[in-house]
C-alpha cells in the first residue's frame, strides 16, 4: 500500500530537519563557546554559565586585535582578488572548450581536473622554497598565485558546463547582424551565463578563504598571513590558559560574510548550478 502525499511530507520534514539540526550543532556549539568565560570551557555544559562577550572584546578591541584584524584585512583582499582572476581566466577558457574545436581540448580538462585532486600538502614544501628565492614568500601575490590553483579547475568545470548550455544560434544571429567574435561573446553569451559566472565566483571565493595550507605554509608575519592561519597564532592571556573562546569568536565572526553571500545570494547560486546541470 502507498503511502500518501501528507505521510511523505511528512517524512521529508522530519528528516529534513535532522539534517539541518546534524548540520548547524557544530556551528551552535562554536557560537555558545564563543561567549564562555575562560572557567566554563571545562565545565562540560553546552551553553555557558556566565554570558560573556570578553572573547569578542579581546580580538576586536583587545590583545588579538591586531593580529586578527590585520589577517582578515588580507584574507579579504587576497580572496577577492584570487576570485576575479579565477573567474575571468576560467570564463575565457571554458568559452572556448564548450563553443571551439581544437586539439587537446579534452587534456585541458584532464589537467584542470588533475591539479584540483593533487595533494596540496605535496607542493607545499618547493613552493616554500621557490618563493623564497624569488621574493614572494609572506606576500599578497605569493597566496594569490597558489589560490589559482584551487579556484581555476573548479570554475573551468563549471562554467564549461554551463556554457554548453547556452544555444548557439544565440551568438550566431549576433554575428549575422555584424557582431564580430568578440563583441558577440560579451554582449550575447556573457549576460546569459551571468548566473553560472556568479556561482563560480561564490564557489571559487568560499574555497580561497577556506584554505589553511598555503596560509599557514607561505606565510611569517601579519603582512599577508589570512585568517584561517592566523587562529592558530592565538594564545590565551597566560600560558596556562587555552585561547579556545578567542578562536570561536574569531571563527564566528569569519563565518558571517559566507552566511550572508550564501542567504543574500541563494537564488542565484541554486539557479547557476541547475542551468549547468542540465543535459542540452
Amino acid at each position: 500500500m502507498k503511502s500518501s502525499p501528507a505521510k511523505r511530507r511528512t517524512i521529508w520534514a522530519i528528516i529534513s530537519v535532522l539534517v539541518i539540526l546534524y548540520a548547524l550543532f557544530p556551528v551552535a556549539s562554536i557560537l555558545a563557546t564563543s561567549f564562555k568565560l575562560p572557567s566554563d570551557l571545562t565545565s562540560g555544559t553546552f551553553l555557558p554559565t556566565n554570558w560573556s562577550w570578553s572573547n569578542y572584546e579581546q580580538i576586536l578591541v583587545g590583545d588579538a586585535q591586531g593580529l586578527f584584524l590585520s589577517s582578515l584585512r588580507n584574507s579579504i583582499g587576497i580572496c577577492l582578488i584570487a576570485t576575479f582572476i579565477a573567474v575571468v581566466l576560467a570564463t575565457l577558457c571554458a568559452y572556448a572548450i564548450a563553443r571551439l574545436d581544437f586539439p587537446g581540448k579534452k587534456l585541458v580538462l584532464t589537467t584542470a581536473l588533475g591539479v584540483s585532486i593533487f595533494p596540496v600538502i605535496s607542493i607545499v614544501t618547493p613552493l616554500f622554497n621557490l618563493w623564497r628565492n624569488i621574493g614572494l614568500y609572506d606576500t599578497w601575490p605569493g597566496l594569490i598565485i597558489p589560490y589559482l590553483s584551487l579556484t581555476l579547475p573548479i570554475s573551468i568545470w563549471t562554467l564549461a558546463a554551463f556554457f554548453r548550455q547556452i544555444p548557439w544560434e544565440l551568438e550566431q544571429a549576433a554575428q549575422v547582424d555584424g557582431a564580430t567574435t568578440w563583441q558577440a561573446f560579451r554582449k550575447a553569451i556573457v549576460p546569459l551565463a551571468a548566473p553560472g559566472v556568479f556561482t563560480t565566483a561564490i564557489i571559487a571565493f568560499f574555497i580561497a578563504w577556506n584554505d589553511f595550507v598555503y596560509g599557514i605554509s607561505l606565510t611569517s608575519t601579519e603582512a599577508a598571513r589570512p585568517v584561517p592561519a592566523a587562529l592558530a597564532f592565538f594564545t590565551g592571556a597566560s600560558q596556562f590558559e587555552e585561547p579556545t573562546g578567542a578562536i570561536s569568536a574569531a571563527a564566528i565572526i569569519v563565518t558571517i560574510p559566507v552566511v550572508v553571500l550564501v542567504l543574500a545570494f541563494q537564488r542565484q547560486i541554486v539557479s547557476g548550478l541547475t542551468q549547468g546541470a542540465v543535459k542540452g
